[in-house]
C-alpha cells in the first residue's frame, strides 16, 4: 500500500503523488480514471527500481493535511 496525495490542477485535471516515490505523479480528468493511473504508476516505479536492483523506499503514512 501506498499513500497518494490528490488535488485538483490548475488545468481542470486531478493530480495525484506519491510522497514516498519521488517524482510519481500522475493525472486525469477524473478522479475514477486519476486512481487508475497512480496505481499504474505507482506499479511501473517499483517494476523499475526492482529491475535496476535498487531499494524501494518504505512507506511510512505520515502525511498530515492542515487547512491554515
Amino acid at each position: 500500500m501506498r499513500q497518494v496525495v490528490i488535488y485538483p490542477g490548475e488545468d481542470g485535471y486531478w493530480i495525484a503523488e506519491c510522497p514516498s516515490l519521488p517524482g510519481c505523479i500522475s493525472q486525469a480528468v477524473t478522479k475514477q480514471q486519476l486512481i487508475i493511473n497512480i496505481k499504474e504508476a505507482i506499479d511501473g516505479y517499483i517494476l523499475a527500481l526492482e529491475e535496476d536492483g535498487l531499494p524501494i523506499p518504505e512507506e511510512h503514512f505520515e502525511a498530515l493535511l492542515l487547512a491554515v
